[in-house]
């Protein structure tokens, strides 16, 4: 049975007009300027367009020559903060019909991937020994390397910096690329965005959704029923994704991790119960603001505690957001004065989950996105003192930096100007005399 966050009305913290107006700023210098999200999509497109053509057209591997793109994400979601510098990009590999096998110790979140029959389609070089199998690590690994021979061709556009491949990251399903700009001389080139690869397999829509993931998603009392059997007669995805841990058994070092990536998207682009919700003035509603202002807060609490909180990220954060929608279904729950109270309430649902050390996946509820080894307890631990203390101090962490002061490139004279008024304190005529006395003797030494 879990233990529930102690909570008393004197517990509950109080929404005062420093901590309304501190939410309000912070909110209005979170979303990313136009021109610069205009400018990071461009090179974005340019470089998805281009790696699609390549690929289509390269001989080395004929499976890859058929992807398609699915783009995911926050920009995509339209919850991006501060910079438009990260982007997701999902390559869909065709497959045959597909047929899956839950390894039970992970909860329903990472399965075995196998044709239903054997094929001599292009596919077969990426199959394990038993001739079914679809091995993660392969088709991972092959995506890498042509994404590297893709970028020594590519042709940034001018002025744009240079794509270049970044170390691989353990138990990541992503190839990513980092533009750098254009150092000068004796300058570190710098990073100005990323975009993360993932190659995915996609379970056709006539195909159930795994048990595991038949008692998640529910938003019955919030989007609706029909809305619910909607998204479960979508298709869903499969990314090489192995794992959190040692001492993985063969089958989970080849497994793949379920994606419902595009129904999140979905979900949080049409959020409200009604469907007119942010559509117009008249219907706007808190809740993306909400969801940014947690991203920030992960983010600055990432900063501060770099190594306690490695584990976080934002996914932790959208999972209790969307629980949180589940159970404040109505519009009016989100009412756009009400921002203030209402992030509250979704940073306090963060802390219980933190305080239980239960967070749901939201489509698997069988798994717990909170439980070690891929969120250790140390971490956990962490977080919930931070949260508490952000919620003591009001929120220190949504300050914004004020700007630094500006270089002194036309310093004071050493003497005021005419219209200046003077110190006629003690300590400054004394001062005066002293110099005066100074420059006299100066000038007797001259003289002589």
């Amino acid at each position: 049975m879990n233990k529930a966050m102690p909570q008393s009305d004197e517990d509950v913290p109080l929404v005062t007009p420093a901590i309304c107006n501190l939410i309000k700023h912070r909110m209005k210098h979170l979303t990313p300027r136009r021109t610069d999200q205009q400018h990071s999509a461009k090179l974005v497109n340019d470089l998805r367009d281009s790696l699609l053509d390549f690929l289509k057209k390269n001989k080395k591997q004929p499976y890859f020559r058929s992807v398609t793109v699915l783009n995911s994400g926050s920009y995509y979601e339209i919850v991006k903060i501060n910079d438009p510098d990260e982007f997701d990009m999902m390559l869909l590999l065709p497959t045959p019909r597909l047929t899956w096998t839950e390894l039970k110790e992970f909860h329903g979140l990472h399965y075995s991937v196998s044709l239903i029959r054997p094929t001599r389609t292009e596919i077969q070089a990426f199959l394990l020994a038993d001739g079914l199998t679809i091995s993660a690590s392969r088709i991972l690994s092959e995506m890498r390397c042509l994404v590297r021979n893709f970028i020594s061709t590519y042709k940034v556009p001018k002025g744009a910096g240079r794509w270049v491949l970044n170390r691989k990251r353990p138990s990541s399903p992503a190839v990513t690329l980092s533009l750098m700009c254009n150092a000068q001389d004796g300058e570190q080139a710098t990073e100005l965005l990323s975009v993360d690869i993932v190659p995915a397999l996609e379970a056709p829509e006539l195909q159930a959704w795994p048990l595991a993931a038949r008692d998640g998603l529910k938003v019955d009392n919030w989007l609706g029923k029909k809305a619910r059997r909607d998204f479960t007669r979508q298709s869903f995805y499969f990314v090489p994704k192995k794992p959190a841990g040692r001492n993985l058994s063969d089958a989970a070092k080849e497994s793949w991790r379920i994606s419902f990536s595009h129904i999140e998207k979905e979900i949080i682009k049409n959020h409200g119960q009604a469907r007119t919700c942010c559509e117009g003035h008249a219907t706007k509603c808190c809740r993306k603001k909400c969801l940014m202002l947690l991203k920030c807060l992960i983010e600055g609490l990432k900063v501060r505690f770099p190594e306690e909180l490695e584990r976080l990220c934002s996914y932790h954060g959208k999972t209790a957001f969307l629980h949180t929608l589940c159970r404040r279904g109505r519009d009016s729950q989100w009412a756009p004065g009400d921002l203030p109270s209402s992030f509250m309430e979704l940073l306090l649902a963060l802390q219980d989950h933190a305080f239980r050390g239960q967070l749901p996946h939201f489509f698997i509820p069988a798994y717990n996105l909170f439980a070690a080894p891929a969120f250790p307890r140390k971490a956990r631990s962490c977080l919930q003192k931070a949260l508490e203390e952000q919620v003591k101090l009001g929120l220190p962490l949504l300050q914004q930096p004020g700007p630094a002061p500006p270089l002194a490139l036309n310093p004071s004279p050493p003497y005021p100007s005419l219209g200046a008024k003077r110190d006629h304190s003690p300590v400054m005529i004394l001062a005066s005399i002293v110099i005066s006395l100074g420059l006299l003797s100066l000038a007797a030494i001259a003289v002589f």
